[in-house]
């Protein structure tokens, strides 16, 4: 394998955003488009030509250094890659993900006035991202891993005059940080063990990291502590429970960061580096269960709060909570095949409903509200049919890309004998029917049924037909080519892919060594005895549970949306203890603003009153300088200028200094 071209596969992005965030100004809008685009189309294509080399002409792993950045104390920190199936897969998904959406942002963005902004921007996200997949060392992971969280914090709050997008932004930097200091805590546990940041080194050491004790807490496994360190800045990154908070809130960012950040970059961050770490985990049972407890609690009751929300974008950002949470599972269950199969259709269909959901926005003029929709199939037909591909996919439909995957971890978390399997199989089973709940409810409430945004017109003093008297100003309206396109683009992997790779990537070995399962854990190797293709994997499922709870999902949600939308109302009204619960999302937020940041914000002023007013500036700096002062004082007395004065002194002198001699002669 080539090094050169795999070195300008990160920096092909690279370059163009340099050139877009410099110069974008004067080369102007097209030209930088143009540049950014073409960057990240080198990276697709050179990514998908590594994995025709690694999948069909059997060209082996890379592994190896690129230049070395620097040697502190004897330690080599490099930069360097790890081309395997596990990353060139990632890469390619990323890559092209990215690509759709830089087309798509030509024409969603088309009037902003940070046009060259954002291109440089989603350039340079998908450069640091790439930077975290090929990494092969962990100097190098933490560099791309702080810098998407870096650009997601400039794309959540691109629109700066915004308050809320400040908010929300800051929000997702603060909640990050706490999962990073975990994350480099595991980190520099691993380097003091090691004495590396190679990850050959570490994964070599694993079996003997399982046999350390700590002597903390009554004495902890080192490789546990190590494990669940990592695995909470995968939490802060992938959005668990209780880190997830800033995921929503990003919503405030515009529609292409929303698909970029949710589908195929950041948020996969941690679950790839889970299933890279796959070496160390498998030697800590406490981690991995702790692992499917979080992910199962996420994928369960994050979807929840997507069945209460009305705003389009937001229900889809609660369905990539419930999503990670699955993929989570996975990993905690070692299925960690399923979990990056999941990961790869998971952001084929996922980008295709934040990008549908952005042009429903463009051809509501702006409206985010699903209860000022209704009818918009007939007028946004493209959107509507790649719209309900997605959302087909999401809820786990056979045939469709996201039930191969999905089901596989429910079936895989079914199987698993680890602790708290029990209870994480019954969140990820229960979580077929809200899935299929909130999916259904925003396809009905945005393109069927009343054409509610009439009456929203008409309680404007709109006649529905456009101002002026025209027709169709005010009237939604289908999307352009660069909107649509990207959307036909990622509708057919969300239909068609998972059918194809299934066999290969799930039940196929497909990871080789890249991924590590002991036998006492492979619960994938004991479904591939009863795996009998595509088709029949299909078949069967229309006798199986989730598939069922899934038409459950779907009769729920026409029941209430479409035929007796008065039912949801009377529902709202008889369990408003409920739905007070689920509109403060669980009280996650509000324990975080008015305990943790209160409690926070007073040990902060007690520290700086008591330690900085009252220690440092009262007693050090105020107070070494009043004693100086006073003993100047006093000192200043006995040079008063008066000989008298000094005469008295010696002779008071020299009467002290006989005394002193008969005293001891």
């Amino acid at each position: 394998m080539n090094p050169h071209l795999l070195i300008a596969i990160p920096l092909a992005p690279l370059i163009a955003a340099v050139i877009a965030g410099l110069a974008g100004h004067r080369i102007g809008r097209a030209a930088s488009h143009t540049i950014t685009i073409a960057g990240v189309a080198i990276a697709c294509g050179l990514s998908l030509y590594v994995l025709k080399q690694m999948y069909w002409d059997g060209v082996g792993t890379f592994n190896g250094p690129v230049y070395t950045w620097l040697v502190s104390d004897g330690v080599r920190i490099q930069v360097g890659f790890l081309i395997d199936r596990l990353s060139v897969l990632m890469m390619s998904v990323v890559t092209f993900v990215s690509l759709c959406v830089h087309v798509y942002t030509i024409g969603y963005m088309s009037d902003d006035p940070g046009y060259t902004r954002f291109f440089s921007y989603i350039s340079l996200f998908t450069f640091a991202m790439l930077m975290l997949v090929m990494s092969n060392n962990f100097m190098q992971l933490f560099f791309g891993w702080e810098a998407v969280g870096m650009v997601s914090y400039l794309l959540i709050g691109f629109w700066y005059t915004r308050p809320s997008a400040i908010f929300a932004n800051f929000k997702a930097f603060i909640v990050n940080r706490v999962g990073d200091f975990g994350f480099i805590i595991g980190i520099a546990a691993l380097f003091s063990y090691t004495h590396s940041l190679s990850y050959t080194t570490a994964f070599a050491a694993a079996p003997h990291l399982a046999q350390q004790t700590l002597p903390v807490f009554g004495g902890v496994n080192a490789l546990t502590l190590i494990c669940v360190a990592l695995f909470i800045g995968a939490m802060g990154k992938s959005a668990q429970v209780p880190l997830h908070v800033w995921l929503p809130d990003s919503m405030e960012g515009p529609t292409p960061i929303s698909a970029l950040i949710h589908a195929a970059t950041m948020v996969t961050a941690g679950i790839f580096m889970v299933a890279r770490m796959s070496p160390l985990f498998e030697h800590s049972s406490a981690a991995l269960s702790f692992v499917l407890v979080i992910g199962a609690t996420t994928a369960f009751f994050m979807g929840i709060l997507g069945v209460v929300n009305n705003d389009i974008k937001r229900v889809i950002a609660y369905s990539t909570l419930s999503q990670l949470g699955y993929m989570t599972a996975a990993l905690g269950a070692s299925a960690y095949s399923a979990a990056i199969f999941h990961l790869m259709t998971h952001a084929f269909f996922k980008a295709l409903l934040f990008l549908a959901a952005g042009s429903v926005i463009i051809g509501m003029h702006h409206e985010q509200d699903m209860r000022k929709m209704g009818g918009l199939g007939k007028y946004m037909p493209i959107t509507a049919i790649t719209c309900w591909v997605g959302g087909l996919a999401l809820v786990a439909t056979p045939f469709f890309s996201g039930f191969y995957s999905k089901d596989a971890i429910i079936e895989a978390v079914g199987m698993s004998q680890r602790w708290g399997s029990t209870y994480a199989y019954w969140c990820v089973l229960l979580g077929a029917y809200i899935t299929s709940l909130y999916t259904f409810r925003l396809l009905f409430m945005t393109f069927h049924g009343e054409e509610r945004f009439r009456k929203v017109h008409a309680e404007h003093g709109h006649d529905g037909h456009g101002e002026h008297g025209g027709h169709g100003v005010h009237e939604p309206h289908e999307s352009p080519w660069v909107v649509t396109g990207p959307l036909i683009a990622l509708a057919i992997p969300a239909l068609l892919i998972g059918y194809f790779t299934v066999g290969k990537i799930l039940y196929g070995n497909y990871f080789g060594s890249a991924i590590v399962v002991l036998p006492a854990h492979n619960v994938l190797g004991r479904m591939a005895a009863h795996y009998h293709g595509p088709l029949a994997l299909a078949l069967h499922a229309f006798v199986t549970a989730p598939f069922w709870l899934a038409v459950a999902g779907l009769f729920t949600a026409w029941l209430f949306v479409l035929k007796r939308p008065d039912l949801a109302d009377a529902a709202a009204v008889k369990f408003a203890w409920l739905k007070r619960i689920l509109d403060q999302k669980f009280y996650f937020d509000w324990f975080n603003e008015q305990v943790i940041a209160r409690v926070s914000r007073g040990i902060g002023i007690g520290l700086w009153k008591a330690g900085d007013q009252g220690l440092i500036d009262g007693a050090v700096v105020n107070g070494t300088a009043a004693s100086v002062g006073w003993l100047g004082g006093v000192v200043r007395r006995v040079q008063s200028g008066y000989l008298y004065s000094y005469a008295f002194w010696i002779v008071i002198g020299l009467a002290a200094l006989l005394g002193w001699f008969l005293v001891h002669a």
